[in-house]
């Protein structure tokens, strides 16, 4: 049984990771935005985190630590898309999707480093839309630039935590039918939340240190940065 923290664990992708670990066995805690627990199975929920929060950090960490655990796993779900065209971006709106998806997982993360020992796991859920080589439509201003910027920090944590023995992905859940994508333009084969959760599980559950830096889609396909 691992010890695995779920972060943005309300609803949608995150959510059913949560019930998908606990019904294979593992004790799940799981972080969520909310003050009320969306789980009633045993799912050990630790609510009330705010990931933009600079207090967000050690309420999570003071929480894990008063139920004495290392931490197996670490997986970061929690983001944000607001939609935005060139001539009409909306700053505010920008920088709250920077807190969201490119600070709020680097803040998670480097919290809880003193929980997490040589052979854990830090999956960062971030984007496809946030690849430099594959934007061949631009748009989507603030999501983008956070998701390429969440990017770097999935790839940064790699290349300083693999040398604590911890391996670290950049995720890409694929084109999941959810609240966030409700309003995404175009017409696309959406998979539903389940499938995105058992493919990104799929994929914290193959990754290595000999593996640790790469860019995956939730199917298994390499992408590119």
């Amino acid at each position: 049984m691992k010890n695995i923290l779920v972060v943005g664990a309300d609803r949608g992708i995150a959510n059913r990771i949560c019930l998908q670990l606990q019904a294979r066995g593992e004790r799940v805690f799981a972080a969520c935005l909310g003050n009320t627990s969306p789980f009633d199975n045993g799912i050990e929920a630790i609510t009330g985190i705010d990931v933009t929060s600079s207090d967000a950090p050690k309420k999570l960490v003071d929480a894990l630590n008063q139920k004495k655990v290392c931490l197996d796993w670490v997986l970061h779900v929690a983001g944000v898309l607001g939609l935005d065209t060139l001539g009409e971006i909306d700053y505010d709106d920008m920088r709250r999707q920077f807190e969201i998806n490119t600070i709020g997982p680097l803040r998670i993360a480097e919290a809880c480093l003193p929980l997490m020992d040589a052979g854990a796991k830090l999956g960062i859920v971030t984007s496809r839309v946030g690849s430099l080589g594959d934007n061949s439509s631009g748009g989507m201003y603030a999501y983008r630039v956070s998701k390429a910027a969440a990017n770097m920090v999935a790839l940064n944590l790699h290349h300083d935590l693999s040398k604590r023995g911890i391996a670290v992905v950049a995720l890409h859940p694929g084109m999941v039918a959810t609240d966030l994508t409700k309003d995404y333009p175009g017409t696309y084969n959406y998979i539903q939340p389940e499938d995105a959760a058992r493919g990104l599980i799929a994929r914290m559950d193959e990754l290595t240190l000999e593996s640790s830096g790469q860019f995956r889609h939730a199917n298994g396909d390499a992408l590119i940065w």
